[in-house]
């Protein structure tokens, strides 16, 4: 599927959830490995926009990232990607998101200024 870049110069990101691995099968525990063989971690996101509208994610991103609950942060070159699947014998079908790092705004200097 295609990556689709976010924009995300408009937008104020909370960590909602703290990292955590991402289990692909929930009977073996099995977590999800990259390429490299690195755990993948979901990170949970509030996006804010300027006009007060809230939208929650979940990102996934290659290794721990060094965020908390509450803090504000930046995803680094985070992407959407739409994604269908038959499970359970019903399709089903949504928007991924993944980013290479999830940052604190604190020290990220690039980082959007918070919107009002």
């Amino acid at each position: 599927m295609r990556n689709i870049p976010v924009d995300v110069s408009a937008l104020t990101f909370v960590c909602v959830s703290a990292p955590r691995p991402k289990v692909l099968n929930q009977e073996t525990g099995e977590v999800k490995v990259d390429r490299d063989g690195q755990t993948v971690f979901t990170v949970g996101l509030s996006a804010a926009d300027a006009m007060g509208r809230v939208d929650l994610l979940q990102v996934a991103v290659t290794g721990d990232q060094s965020v908390t609950v509450g803090e504000v942060v930046t995803p680094v070159g985070l992407v959407a990607f739409p994604w269908e699947a038959v499970l359970g014998g019903e399709k089903r079908w949504g928007v991924a998101y993944r980013a290479t790092r999830v940052v604190p705004v604190s020290s990220d200097s690039s980082a959007p200024a918070g919107v009002a």
